[in-house]
């Protein structure tokens, strides 16, 4: 009991239970539903460490993006930030699981909090390209401007962590096209999408995020969630329940 009790003040701060009210300004970003009452979170789960060697192959999602993990591991994903606010809880969430996760970074935000950037891959996690200004009508942009967002955004990347390998992009708002797929791979990175989106963005009560996560959520699943772009407290109490929840029933893979 002392010990379980230990574990759980080592939490951050502000990833306790969520708040009573849902609500407020939201950022535009698609996709997802449902809820339910949340389990007890369980801090001393330890997760075993899977790495993808290589990007998953197949382009299952829009465009020939990729929509699943390609294996029957599970793949947590975490877009907008960094945040000096949030990415801190949510490395520190990630680390007292001990799991590892893929960061989707948005350029302006690298530029303005590079030490965040090298404190996500001295952590372990997987460094993602996720647009300079998360432009979610890049589709409708010249060739050359989506070049610019993409080179730009992996630089501001490479410059706060250097050497970082960089192989995967993810596009703003899931809205891909098949010149934005060729343009990331010709750039070396797998275009990447997701199969679970439970609208944390959104602002929903933490128990919805979790209830969303574990009826959509089975083998190979690519699992969306944000760190960055507005309040991610509902999103921090609901990761409380749902990493030692998905890292009891799967592999847990940094892409």
């Amino acid at each position: 009991m002392v010990v379980a009790a230990l574990g759980l003040m080592l939490l951050p701060a502000g990833c306790g239970s969520a708040p009573a009210r849902a609500g407020g300004p939201a950022a535009a970003r698609p996709r997802a539903h449902s809820p339910s009452p949340t389990a007890s979170p369980s801090p001393s789960v330890q997760a075993k460490l899977v790495e993808s060697t290589t990007p998953p192959r197949g382009g299952d999602g829009p465009s020939g993006s990729l929509r699943t993990t390609g294996t029957s591991a599970v793949a947590l994903t975490f877009d907008d930030g960094p945040s000096p606010v949030w990415t801190p809880k949510v490395l520190a969430l990630l680390k007292h699981y001990h799991l590892h996760a893929t960061f989707c970074l948005i350029g302006e935000q690298v530029k303005e909090y590079p030490k965040l950037v090298a404190r996500i891959a001295a952590d372990g996690h997987t460094l993602c390209n996720h647009s300079w200004d998360h432009d979610e009508y890049m589709s409708q942009r010249s060739t050359k401007y989506i070049r610019s967002e993409l080179t730009r955004t992996t630089a501001a990347i490479r410059h706060a962590v250097p050497g970082a390998t960089v192989r995967y992009y993810r596009q703003p708002g899931g809205n891909w096209s098949k010149r934005i797929v060729r343009i990331s791979r010709t750039l070396g990175m797998a275009p990447l999408d997701w199969s679970v989106d439970p609208s944390d963005w959104q602002r929903p009560p933490a128990r919805s995020i979790i209830a969303n996560v574990k009826s959509h959520t089975g083998r190979g699943s690519i699992v969306l969630m944000h760190d960055g772009g507005g309040d991610r407290s509902h999103t921090c109490a609901a990761l409380r329940t749902l990493l030692p929840y998905l890292s009891r029933r799967y592999d847990l893979i940094r892409l």
